[in-house]
Order: structure tokens, then C-alpha cells, then sequence
């Protein structure tokens, strides 16, 4: 690890206006740190402003693609230079008041099922931590996290900040919520460190294609190191979960399997099967439980040994069907 000043560390600013859409190591800094330095950034949502919380789904047929996902930055980090690796601690996030999920034509796991336009707006409060699935007696847990955080690419081609790579990015890893760290590869001089993409909520799979997206205040700390070879795609480590994260869990889960010849057939086939569970059981339409699934359901893969069948399952929370006083969304 480089060393870096004992005395407390400068604390640096990254607004809106500092957004880009791609990944590229041509785009100038905005801001230089040294190791064990915060920066707090002010993010616009995945939509890059074209979704806000008046608008309907007509607002999704005149959706422009090209602006979605950006990334604020970038950051340069002193001495970092290829082969080192980023640690980005997760001090704080907060989020707006409100927030959306939508179901996008021509994206998600089940695109080719859902062909129409769906958007839900949902209104926050993160003292709450929970916030009302409509009128359905549905809650879900917010647990805030950066869908985006990534280095630049040792290339000077613009990457779409829509995939993830190697050196980070679109990663939706909803374990990194206040307290985790995640480690990224540096790919280029300065690493050039941006992020974005503030989700309230996500399932693990996020199989709509959105979370509860939302604009967030985020505020990281930045270390350097130099002698960790090892990581050569993004690592993370989680903090302690506190016991209110787990309170769902007292009730258990309900999943469903899905078992086919690829794993991306094994996982539509869990979700769609999850999908029929929430209409026939728990009375959704069917793109409500699509979006359920999405921001509070848990894609997993339980087998790729047992060949030629690969099993999915997806999963959700018993506990998220025993609302309380929550926000309506």
C-alpha cells in the first residue's frame, strides 16, 4: 500500500455536471487524490435525468438508450499506475426521495416475454428502510448501493458503461452497500476512477434489467496498492450484515428452480417460473412480479457440474409479504 499523510485526509467534490457516458482513459480528471482520500459524488440517475418522478410509461417510448448509465468522474489517483490495484471503501450513500423501475422494450432477462413499456415510480424515505410495493402488501428492504464503479480501460477506445469488464464498471453487485469494499485491477495511469448508477433496492440478477434506480450522494475512500497480482477482476469484501438487513430472513424464503442445457436457459426458466408463483399465489399481474423479482428477488445458480443440466434458482424473502407501516411506491 502507498503511504499516505496520517493527519485527517482532504475530502474532494465531484457534482452532476461531471457525468460521461462511456469508459474511456481520453476523458480528463476532474479531481486528483492520494490514497486514503474520500470523494463524495453527486450522481444523476441511470436514466441521466429523462425519468423523473411525474413521468408515466410514455416517458420509456421516447427512452434515448445512448444517455442511460452515467458515470461521474474521473478521478485520478497519485502514483497509481497499471497493475496496482484500487481499493474503494464504501463510507456513505444516500438517496433521493424517490425513485423508478421500469420494464424497458428490448431488455432483461425475459425481453423477448415483456414487450411492452412499464414504469413505477416509488417514493423513499431511507429512515423508513422499507418502501411499499403499491397496494399489494408488499415491502421491500432498501439497501442502497452504486450499480457502477470502474477504472478506465488500458485502451483509448469509449467503452458503453452498460457491460461490465475487468477493471469494473456495471457491476449491480448489491452486496456493495455501506461498509463493503470492492478492489478493482488499475488498467491506465491514474486508474481514473468513476461511478454511478444509485440503486434504493436490487435482487440479486436484477432481472427486469432495472433496480430502483435513483439519484444518490455517494462518498468513497480510495487506497492504493501495489503488490496484489492476485486481483485481475473486480474482488469485494462485505461488512457484518446488522441484524435489521437480516430481519426478513426470520421467515424464510420461497424459490423456485429452473433446470435446462445452459445456464442462461436454467435462470429464464427460474425466474419466469417465480414470475407464475407471485400471480397464482400472491395475485400480481405479471409485470408487477416481474419487477418484484427484480428489486427483491435472488437469481443463483446452484449446480454447473451435473452435465448437460445446469440449475437456477430464484428466490425471495417470506418476510417481505409481512408489511408494516412503510412508504407507498
Amino acid at each position: 500500500m502507498t503511504n499516505h499523510p496520517s493527519s485527517p485526509p482532504i475530502a474532494h467534490h465531484i457534482g452532476r455536471e461531471h457525468g460521461h457516458p462511456c469508459w474511456s482513459r481520453t476523458i480528463p480528471p476532474v479531481r486528483t487524490v492520494s490514497s486514503g482520500e474520500t470523494v463524495t459524488f453527486d450522481t444523476i440517475d441511470s436514466s441521466s435525468g429523462q425519468i423523473t418522478p411525474t413521468s408515466d410509461a410514455a416517458t420509456l417510448r421516447a427512452f434515448d438508450t445512448s444517455q442511460a448509465n452515467p458515470v461521474f468522474g474521473p478521478v485520478w489517483i497519485r502514483d497509481a499506475q497499471p497493475g496496482d490495484v484500487l481499493r474503494v471503501e464504501v463510507v456513505a450513500l444516500e438517496t433521493a426521495d424517490w425513485g423508478w423501475t421500469a420494464i424497458i422494450p428490448n431488455f432483461g432477462l425475459l425481453a423477448d416475454e415483456f414487450l411492452d413499456p412499464v414504469l413505477r415510480i416509488w417514493r423513499l424515505d431511507p429512515e423508513v428502510r422499507r418502501v411499499r410495493f403499491g397496494d399489494s402488501g408488499i415491502s421491500v428492504p432498501l439497501r442502497p448501493f452504486l450499480g457502477c464503479m470502474g477504472v478506465a480501460p488500458a485502451t483509448d477506445e469509449a467503452l458503453s458503461t452498460v457491460p461490465p469488464t475487468h477493471a469494473g464498471g456495471n457491476l449491480d453487485c448489491r452486496e456493495l452497500t455501506v461498509g463493503a469494499a470492492v478492489s478493482l485491477p488499475v488498467q491506465t495511469a491514474g486508474a481514473l476512477f468513476s461511478c454511478g448508477d444509485g440503486h434504493a433496492a436490487q435482487g440479486h440478477g436484477e432481472v427486469c434489467g432495472t433496480a430502483i434506480e435513483t439519484p444518490m450522494r455517494a462518498t468513497l475512500r480510495f487506497v492504493l496498492y501495489k503488490d496484489q497480482p492476485w486481483v485481475t477482476t473486480p474482488h469485494y469484501e462485505t461488512p457484518p450484515q446488522r441484524l435489521e438487513v437480516q430481519s426478513d430472513e426470520t421467515s424464510g424464503r420461497y424459490a423456485v428452480m429452473g433446470i435446462e442445457d445452459s445456464l442462461l436457459g436454467a435462470t429464464r426458466q427460474a425466474v419466469r417460473s417465480l414470475i407464475r408463483w407471485l400471480v397464482e399465489v400472491k395475485g400480481l399481474t405479471r409485470t408487477d412480479a416481474y419487477m418484484l423479482a427484480s428489486v427483491a428477488g435472488d437469481l443463483q445458480v446452484v449446480q454447473a457440474v451435473n452435465m448437460p443440466q445446469y440449475s437456477a434458482s430464484m428466490s425471495l424473502s417470506l418476510g417481505i409479504f409481512n408489511e408494516t407501516g412503510m412508504n407507498s411506491g
